[in-house]
């Protein structure tokens, strides 16, 4: 058997890489929360204070704390296995994300916290690691911060993650509105994210960003009395339901005022957002994701399916089976669910379709008869087109009984989409 030796990485070099990883500003946080939650916190304070290249964010919660032994383990990489067993209600997975969110972010990152009455801190300085090229990781804060982590010295439990040297935030140029504009895109992101969570009122949670309460955005308008229908719950497996589906249809726009119009859109807009939302332990991982199904090929978000979306759970026992990754931004549906899946969004998708046709509210004729519009906008660069329903009943009946006259059929609506006499 031939010999072998130890070649650990070089640590300048590795902390580099792992800082590619993809993360936003808001995604990073978005991670360092989920460590909060799974301390028990019922509160995290978010602070951005702005100080041009001094500028520091502050993530502050009042759960547990960790002992010197906690806050070690916590601090270094690799100690964690992704395919040990964990607590079922644990939202972590690789025991990479409070470092690999913090690195992504910024180059100086502290963590003071408090157990039982008792103070402990660690910093890892991306500076001072890379010029060593060892894994020093260094006990309190750096010189001149003390005063930021004062406060948690004299608390008995809970924990402040401190980013410092915000490299990857306030680049050259960046002013304080370019600070102020990233607040919102965080206050968006974190209000869709943990929007099961802030609405729990079996278990408290909240969560504040520069003071001001963070409210829920719910991407299926629960309760709502327009909707226009969703599912009962269902289970893939009857009798584990671990993995269950709940389908929603959103109201037409119609039937919405402008403020619920334009909240329900979330964060990416009507077509962006709709799809499936996968969450695990109830929070929300992919927001707005089709998840590469189709017949054929992947369906692509189509203006005509902007009301569907559709609530997904897993448990995080089944990471590994959904190819969660580091960052939680991505999932992959198993061989096993995806027949399932597919039968459960066509369905969706076919009612979201009829319900945006309708335009939520159907016109009348006389007393009686209901007349469904049989026309669908299409938002071009240079204007607004006007396109034929060919899912709408009555040009599906002709098309479907016009036989060897189709194709003469659909350039007659062809020419008539072309020549509607509107303003463009």
């Amino acid at each position: 058997m031939k010999g072998s030796r130890d070649a650990p990485p070089r640590a300048g070099a590795m902390v580099e890489a792992l800082r590619g990883l993809g993360y936003t500003t808001a995604s990073a946080l978005a991670d360092i929360i989920d460590n909060s939650i799974s301390a028990k916190a019922s509160k995290v304070e978010i602070n951005f204070i702005w100080a041009a290249n001094q500028s520091r964010i502050e993530i502050i919660d009042n759960g547990l704390g960790m002992d010197a032994e906690g806050l070690d383990t916590a601090m270094r990489l690799g100690v964690l296995n992704p395919l040990d067993d964990r607590n079922c209600n644990d939202l972590g997975r690789f025991g990479l994300g409070l470092k690999t969110a913090s690195f992504s972010q910024c180059r100086s990152l502290t963590v003071a916290t408090s157990c039982n009455g008792q103070f402990n801190s660690l910093r890892w300085d991306l500076d001072i690691l890379a010029s060593s090229d060892r894994w020093q990781l260094l006990e309190g804060p750096a010189k001149g911060s003390e005063v930021f982590i004062k406060e948690q010295e004299s608390k008995k439990k809970g924990t402040l993650v401190l980013w410092e040297k915000l490299d990857r935030i306030v680049s050259k140029g960046f002013t304080s509105q370019h600070f102020l504009d990233l607040i919102d895109k965080v206050e968006r992101h974190l209000a869709m994210t943990f929007h099961r969570y802030l609405d729990d009122k079996s278990n408290k949670f909240e969560l504040y960003i520069n003071g001001i309460k963070v409210r829920s955005w719910d991407p299926f308008l629960l309760g709502h009395p327009a909707k226009a229908w969703n599912s009962p719950l269902a289970y893939f497996s009857p009798t584990k339901r671990d993995v269950s589906v709940e389908c929603h249809v959103l109201p037409h726009q119609d039937r919405l005022s402008d403020k619920e119009f334009e909240s329900a859109g979330g964060p990416d807009g009507w077509t962006a957002q709709q799809g499936f939302y996968v969450y695990r332990n109830k929070r929300l991982l992919l927001a707005g994701s089709w998840l590469g199904l189709g017949k054929g090929r992947a369906w692509t978000k189509e203006e005509a399916h902007r009301l569907a979306r559709i609530q997904l759970d897993i448990p995080n026992t089944e990471d590994s089976e959904w190819e969660i990754d580091i960052r939680k931004a991505s999932a992959t549906p198993p061989v096993a669910v995806k027949k399932w899946l597919m039968h459960l969004a066509e369905d969706t998708r076919s009612r979201a379709r009829k319900a945006f046709a309708a335009r939520g509210k159907p016109n009348r004729i006389g007393h009686a008869q209901l007349v469904i519009q049989a026309w669908k906008t299409e938002h071009k660069a240079d204007g607004v087109r006007y396109r034929i329903d060919e899912n709408h009943p009555a040009v599906r009946a002709v098309l479907d009984d016009s036989g060897a006259m189709l194709p003469q059929v659909k350039v007659m609506l062809r020419v008539l989409e072309e020549t509607i006499p509107v303003q463009y």
